[in-house]
């Protein structure tokens, strides 16, 4: 049998490896009642009340990386779900602030043990979460992910265009 790997480019091994942990937390979260959408919401809600944040809708959307419409429409289910609550900010009366209610954060905290199990299970070939190797794929990852992508590329578009 062929792997996955032979002749793959990065971009393709990329999208595979989110789907795979996509489709692994899904699976993961689903006995509590989550997505893996809905946990990343609830995870992040999490972490930011932990250091004193009480985020809008759109810097949640900013922090996670889903969009803002998307971001509105889990937060709305999640409140029906009562696990997070909405409500608007006295600053800035168009912003909606979120926050997790005492079931969101129980939710959250089992579910954050759920996916952290995924996760050493994840970096368990590179030696574990603590190891160099899985040191320098998170380092690798983030300049990824802070690395502008233009779907046009700015510059050789604009050469075409000429």
């Amino acid at each position: 049998m062929r792997k996955v790997s032979e002749g793959a480019t990065p971009g393709f091994l990329v999208w595979r490896l989110s789907m795979k942990w996509r489709v692994a937390v899904d699976r993961a979260v689903a006995p509590l009642g989550l997505t893996h959408a809905q946990y990343v919401v609830v995870a992040s809600l999490h972490g930011l009340h932990r250091s004193g944040v009480r985020p809008s809708q759109r810097r949640l959307a900013d922090h996670t990386g889903l969009e803002a419409l998307y971001v509105s429409k889990l937060a709305r289910g999640l409140e029906s779900a009562g696990l997070v609550e909405r409500t608007r900010d006295p600053d800035d009366p168009r912003a909606v602030q979120l926050a997790l209610t005492e079931r969101g954060r129980a939710t959250a905290r089992e579910a954050i043990d759920v996916v952290q199990g995924l996760l050493r299970q994840l970096l368990a070939p590179l030696g574990g979460a603590g190891s160099p190797r899985a040191q320098e794929f998170t380092r690798d990852l983030t300049a990824l992910l802070d690395a502008p992508l233009d779907p046009f590329g700015s510059t050789d578009h604009e050469t075409e265009q000429s």
